[in-house]
C-alpha cells in the first residue's frame, strides 16, 4: 500500500483532450487565457512500496478559457527520454553537458515568450507548446555548469526579471541566477552551502534573496540505493535563514528553530526588518512522505538590526500550497491563499482522513492586516489543490480577483476546475468546468493570460 499511488494521488492512465467542456455555473468573460498545473503521474511504478510521490514522472494539466467559455482541456506527459520510452515514441532532445535527462513534475510558468516546465536539483527544464506537447529541453535560466532555472523560480512584477535557486545534489554550492524579461541571464551569484541541503524554495523581496538552510541533506545510502529520494533529516545540520543582496554580495546567516520549510506565501521588507510568511514543518520531515506531518503558515520577521529571526504561527490548520496575488510578490501584502484540511478546522468537520496527510479539501483566504481567515470546504474526499490567484480584469484591490483550482468531483469519478471569487469565497463556486478525467492532487502551476 502505497497512499501516493491511491486515491485523490493516483496517477492517470492516459493523455486526453477534450473540447467545449460542460459548465456549471457561469465563467467570467475577462478570462481569456491557459490554466496550467504540473505534478507526477508515473507511467509505470515496479515497486509500489518503494514509489516517491515526488520522483514520478511529469505531467501537466490545461484548461484553455475564452469568451466565457472553456475551449479544452489537455493533459501531457513531458517527453524526457525515459517517457518517450515508456510510451514507445522515438526520443527527442536530450539536455546539453551530460545532465539529468528526467520529466520535470514540481512547476510550470510562462517567460519570455515560453511555457516552462520546471523542477529542481539539477533537472532541466523544457518547454512545452502552446497545446502542451513538448518541445524539448531548454535553457531557461541557464549558467556556465548547467545550473539554471529551478522549481519556484519566481517573478518580479515591476522588472519583469524571474529569480531562481538553483542548485545540485552533492554540490556544496547553490546560485541566485536572474534572468531579465528577454529570457537573458543578467547576473548569478554562487553561495557556499555546506551539506547539501534540500533548498526547495526561497523568497524575494525589494533588495534580498532570503535562502532557507534547513536539517533535510543529501543522504549518501538513500542516494546509492535508488529506492528513495535522496535527502533525509539531519539532526547534526543547524538550521539558519540567508539573506543575500540581490544585487550581489555576502549572505548572511542567522540561526532559526530546527524545520522544513515547504513553500513561501511572500516577503517584503519593513525598514531593516524582513517579514516573511511561509509553509513550515515543525517536527521531522521526510522527503519521501511529505503528508506525514502537518505545516502550519508562519510568519519570520527577519530583524537585520538586532541580528535575529521572530519565529510564530500565524494559522496552526494543517494547510500548505500558500499562493499571493503575484502583483504583490517581493511587496507589502494582505492577503494570502492556501489549500488546507477541513477535517480541521471545526466548522468544516467534512470526513477528511487524517492519515491522508496532505489530503486538503477547503481553500482559506487569510488577511494578513486583520488576523482573520475565510474558508471555503468542498466535500469531505474532494480533495482540492493549490489555488492560483488571477486579476479580474480592471481590479485596482489587491483581493480583486478570482481563485482557481482543480477539485476531486468524487461523483464523477473526475475532476472539476473551480474558480471563486476571491472577495467572496463563502459564496461559493462562480463555475465549475467539468473535466473528462481526474486530476489527481499535485504540485504548482499558473495562470498565463494569451494578452
Amino acid at each position: 500500500m502505497n497512499r501516493y499511488l491511491e486515491g485523490s494521488f493516483a496517477p492517470v492512465a492516459e493523455e486526453v483532450t477534450a473540447y467545449d467542456l460542460p459548465v456549471t455555473g457561469r465563467v467570467p468573460a475577462d478570462l481569456d487565457g491557459r490554466y496550467l498545473r504540473m505534478g507526477p503521474n508515473p507511467i509505470g511504478v515496479e515497486d509500489p512500496a518503494a514509489h516517491v510521490w515526488a520522483l514520478g514522472e511529469g505531467m501537466v494539466h490545461g484548461v484553455r478559457l475564452r469568451d466565457g467559455r472553456a475551449e479544452w482541456y489537455r493533459n501531457r506527459w513531458v517527453r524526457s527520454s525515459l517517457v518517450a520510452d515508456a510510451l514507445g515514441e522515438p526520443r527527442g532532445a536530450v539536455p546539453p553537458g551530460g545532465m539529468p535527462d528526467l520529466a520535470p513534475n514540481i512547476h510550470v510558468l510562462r517567460h519570455a515568450g515560453r511555457t516552462v516546465a520546471l523542477s529542481e536539483a539539477g533537472i532541466r527544464p523544457y518547454e512545452l507548446s502552446y497545446e502542451l506537447d513538448t518541445v524539448g529541453p531548454c535553457d531557461l535560466g541557464a549558467i556556465p555548469g548547467g545550473f539554471t532555472a529551478n522549481a519556484h523560480s519566481k517573478h518580479d512584477p515591476r522588472t519583469g526579471e524571474l529569480h531562481s535557486l538553483a542548485y545540485i545534489a552533492g554540490v556544496d554550492t547553490v546560485w541566485h541566477i536572474v534572468t531579465d524579461a528577454t529570457g537573458v541571464v543578467t547576473a548569478s551569484t554562487a553561495v557556499e552551502v555546506p551539506g547539501s541541503p534540500f533548498m526547495h524554495d526561497f523568497a524575494i523581496t525589494e533588495n534580498h534573496v532570503v535562502l532557507y538552510d534547513v536539517p533535510v541533506t543529501l543522504d549518501m545510502k538513500l542516494a546509492m540505493s535508488g529506492e528513495s529520494a535522496p535527502y533525509s533529516w539531519n539532526e547534526g545540520h543547524p538550521a539558519r535563514v540567508g539573506v543575500l543582496p540581490r544585487a550581489g554580495g555576502e549572505v548572511r546567516w542567522l540561526p532559526i528553530d530546527p524545520c522544513h520549510v515547504s513553500h513561501t506565501l511572500n516577503a517584503y521588507e519593513d525598514g531593516s526588518t524582513i517579514v516573511v510568511d511561509l509553509v513550515r514543518f515543525h517536527n521531522p520531515f521526510d522527503v519521501a512522505n511529505p503528508g506525514g506531518i502537518l505545516p502550519t503558515l508562519d510568519r519570520w520577521t527577519i530583524d537585520l538590526a538586532a541580528g535575529t529571526v521572530d519565529q510564530r504561527t500565524i494559522d496552526d490548520r494543517p494547510q500548505d500550497f500558500p499562493r499571493v496575488n503575484d502583483a504583490f510578490q517581493s511587496r507589502p501584502h494582505r492577503y494570502g491563499y492556501s489549500s488546507a484540511t477541513a477535517l480541521y478546522d471545526a466548522p468544516f468537520r467534512l470526513g477528511a482522513d487524517p492519515s491522508d496527510g496532505y489530503f486538503t479539501n477547503a481553500l482559506v483566504k487569510h488577511d494578513l492586516v486583520r488576523g482573520a481567515t475565510e474558508v471555503y470546504g468542498f466535500a469531505g474526499d474532494a480533495a482540492v489543490g493549490e489555488a492560483v490567484f488571477v486579476p479580474r480584469a480592471g481590479g485596482v484591490a489587491e483581493d480583486d480577483g478570482y481563485l482557481m483550482a482543480y477539485v476531486h468531483a468524487p461523483d464523477r469519478g473526475a475532476a472539476d476546475l473551480v474558480i471563486m471569487s476571491a472577495q467572496d469565497l463563502a459564496g461559493g463556486p462562480l463555475a465549475r468546468i467539468q473535466l473528462p478525467v481526474r486530476v489527481p492532487l499535485g504540485l504548482h502551476g499558473n495562470w498565463v493570460p494569451d494578452a
